[in-house]
């Protein structure tokens, strides 16, 4: 059983599980009971996106980014622990819309989460 993590609105893999939507702001445009149907997610976390004000240090700062990143997420430990602990036993996927993972927070996310003891998909 693993975590994937994933670009939101893309194909779901084979046994990929429910997905949770770790992002700040609904899909623009979609209705929300074609979230699902259209691959972006089945339920909305917006607990592990970024603040609003740290998403825009993203493109100026990366490294500074993160750091903050990581900053907010340790108030929301106890997420990171329950997915963690989900993964054991079941499959699901976190993701976000961002293009390329390694500018985009879902990076930072799974090594939070492969810290946590997460089983995490390749």
């Amino acid at each position: 059983m693993t975590i994937s993590v994933v670009r939101l609105g893309s194909p779901r893999g084979k046994g990929e599980g429910p997905r949770l939507g770790t992002v700040r702001r609904p899909p623009r445009g979609v209705k929300k009971q074609d979230y699902a149907r259209l691959d972006y997610y089945d339920v909305w976390l917006p607990e592990l996106a970024p603040s609003a004000g740290l998403i825009r240090t993203a493109l100026a700062d990366w490294k500074r980014f993160s750091k903050r990143y990581r900053q907010e997420m340790r108030e929301r430990e106890h997420l990171l622990e329950v997915l963690a602990r989900l993964s054991q036993g079941s499959n699901f996927a976190v993701g976000c819309y961002c293009e390329d993972e390694k500018r985009c927070h879902r990076s930072v996310l799974r090594e939070l989460l492969v810290e946590h003891g997460a089983r995490i998909a390749v």
